[in-house]
């Protein structure tokens, strides 16, 4: 049976390190110096703001890891804070967008903090992530145990070790995505959440959403993270510097935990050992299935991921559904109306705390009125004919456009979310005739390079844009000429030249990473691979099974048609669960079918366990093994299972996208 990857499932967000390559990269050009060099000037009337934020990142801190530095059960490093002390020197490099600098710096300070004394603490700086510790009456509640087991197991060791060894009183997951709740089994096995009776408390939706959010679409958007979070690139100066959202997090294991209490669209107020905890619901913003959290008795507001200390995506650049500006806005203006007035510090799932109830309510409302923006103005302008192209000019020329300093785009854009919006609304397609049906990009491009006389002058036009400055004209020029010939290597290096310098300015981490990666790409310093988060036989457990099928039916191209369709059915003899597989000529068509009702005719069926399937899927088991262990039967026509088995295409994410 063809291998579908676990690491396929992987929300883009966690996308981690798989052994950096050392870039060929060249120094900041003076034209991007100057651009530097203005934004630092431009920078300077928010310096207020500014070191306020620097010493509420460094504020607190208890301890830290031994080195700064993670490791697995074998001792290997899998995390090494150490890698990043370049960003010790307070002054940005030419080579890096000074806000993003300041950003990086602030993201780099990692450890054990106490937020509010003798209440609430952080571990932060070991995952993109932030987990957060609640001492309760006897005991302690643990917030968004990271991304990964082995980083989490090293934070709640030196939490315990420095702080208190109280027991779990409760596990939040505040969010559906994996850096939120992967790390869970590196704090707690199942057995001990059963035999205590601990509460894992997520938003409702929140099984469906983090274990089949990226399954139909993993392999696509894996690919895409490798440029948006720059696995394969050096740390330092001139590669990557931070993702804007946090630092670069652990490789390890990323696990999964059923939860055992949900909290409905409806909120909910829960005391868990005294301790009152009042949710909201805040689905639909960052995630589809997220809440944020109040705790009175500390004056304090979990705003998850609804805000943070950077404008997040509405879209991200490794791709997922199209986030709800309109409503993110409105659940930070409900968290603003409900406990803006009594709360005196703000923490999230990212970054550091806000202290002090003026500067949150101050926070609140900025970040608020940037998603309000975009969306409103996003409307505006397409209503008045704008296209989506033509949008991030159009927004981020408005007069009195100031982003509050910890809503600036260090991961999120105007210009991406602009777009977003857009698309939300209206499509991909910006209503010119001309680009509803658009030639394929190679075939345009070797139009283009025609038109323009030859590669030899298109290459010249190019050289004299990337001289004079205008990268983003110059890699346009360039990128046609690597589409029309992908071995001109003259064109592709001018392309990664052009690359590199727009990634020097770019004040978005995850902008800076993409361009840099895929200029390691065409100087052929990086090449595809696959990501290191190895997922967990509970989190590959987790997913429903009937997501499987329909992810294996992306992978469904037969090379002949059958006569008529035909039923494969699959009986799962130990989760009760049967799934009819109905082929055709072009499709297969995979749906639930009730445990104890009479069953259609089937062509062949396969009795097995779940386990033995997930086996035989992730390619950790053979049909001669399972057959020989009386682990598997089938019966009718066999040869219809091999049909349905070869008819799976190979998939992977390790296919170009820089060239064609």
């Amino acid at each position: 049976m063809g291998k579908l990857p676990f690491a396929s499932l992987l929300v883009c967000a966690t996308a981690l390190a798989t052994g950096p390559v050392d870039a060929q990269s060249h120094p900041a050009s003076t034209v991007t110096r100057a651009a530097n060099q203005t934004a630092l000037t431009a920078a300077a009337e928010d310096e207020a703001r500014e070191a306020i934020e620097d010493a509420a990142a460094r504020r607190g801190l208890i301890a830290t890891l031994p080195d700064g530095v993670v490791r697995n059960a074998a001792g290997e490093v899998i995390l090494d804070r150490r890698d990043f002390a370049f960003l010790n020197d307070p002054v940005a490099p030419a080579s890096v967008h000074p806000r993003l600098w300041r950003q990086a710096r602030r993201d780099a300070q990692h450890g054990l903090f106490e937020v509010v004394p003798d209440a609430i603490w952080q571990l932060r700086g070991y995952d993109v992530a932030v987990m957060t510790f609640i001492k309760t009456d006897s005991g302690v509640i643990v917030v968004d145990p990271l991304t990964t087991e082995e980083a989490a197991r090293s934070g709640w060791a030196l939490f315990r070790e420095k702080v208190g060894g109280w027991p779990i009183r409760a596990i939040l997951f505040s969010h559906s995505h994996v850096d939120h709740f992967g790390g869970v089994r590196g704090i707690i096995d199942a057995e001990a959440v059963a035999r205590d009776k601990i509460p894992i408390i997520a938003p409702h939706g929140f099984t469906e959403e983090a274990v089949s959010e990226n399954v139909l679409a993993g392999p696509a958007m894996l690919a895409r993270a490798e440029f948006m979070f720059a696995g394969s690139l050096s740390v330092g100066p001139q590669g990557h510097v931070d993702t804007g959202l946090g630092p670069r997090g652990a490789k390890g294991t990323s696990g999964f935990m059923q939860p055992n209490r949900l909290i409905g669209p409806e909120g909910a107020s829960i005391t868990i050992d005294g301790l009152e905890l009042i949710f909201a619901d805040a689905a639909r913003t960052e995630a589809p299935a997220e809440y944020v959290f109040y705790v009175p008795r500390y004056k304090a507001l979990h705003s998850t991921e609804v805000v943070t200390k950077t404008f997040h995506n509405l879209l991200t650049p490794c791709g997922a559904q199209i986030r709800d500006g309109l409503r993110w806005s409105q659940v930070i203006d409900q968290m603003l109306q409900r406990w803006g007035s009594e709360a005196q510090v703000r923490l999230g799932s990212h970054g550091w705390p806000t202290f002090g109830g003026e500067d949150l309510r101050r926070e609140l409302v900025g970040h608020r009125d940037i998603y309000r923006f975009v969306h409103d103005r996003t409307l505006a302008a397409a209503n008045g004919g704008a296209t989506i192209q033509e949008l991030p000019d159009i927004l981020e020329a408005a007069p009195g456009l100031a982003p509050y300093p910890t809503a600036r785009g260090y991961y999120g854009t105007i210009n991406h979310n602009a777009k977003a919006v857009y698309q939300r609304y209206f499509g991909w397609w910006d209503g010119v005739p001309a680009d509803y049906d658009p030639l394929p990009p190679e075939e345009a491009s070797r139009g283009y390079v025609a038109l323009a006389g030859g590669p030899k002058k298109l290459l010249a036009a190019g050289r004299r844009a990337y001289d004079a400055g205008n990268y983003r004209w110059a890699a346009t020029l360039f990128n046609h000429l690597v589409f029309a010939d992908a071995t001109d290597t003259a064109a592709k290096s001018a392309l990664a030249d052009a690359y590199e310098q727009i990634g020097y300015q770019a004040e978005s981490g995850a902008w800076r990473n993409y361009y840099l990666v895929a200029a390691a790409r065409l100087r052929g310093e990086a090449t595809p691979r696959a990501l290191p988060v190895r997922q967990s036989a509970s989190f590959v457990a987790a997913i429903p099974t009937l997501d499987f099928f329909n992810a294996l039916a992306t992978r469904y191209a037969p090379t002949t048609a059958l006569a008529e369709p035909r039923i494969l059915r699959f009986v799962l003899t130990d989760t009760r669960e049967s799934i009819a597989v109905e082929l055709s000529g072009i499709v297969a068509n995979p749906r639930a079918e009730a445990w104890d009702a009479a069953k259609a005719p089937t062509a062949a069926e396969v009795r097995t366990t779940r386990r033995a399937l997930l086996g035989l899927i992730g390619g950790e088991a053979k049909i001669a093994d399972l057959l020989a262990a009386k682990q598997i039967e089938l019966s009718g026509d066999l040869a219809l299972l091999q049909r349905w088995t070869t008819s799976l295409r190979p998939i992977t994410s390790g296919f170009n996208i820089v060239t064609p």
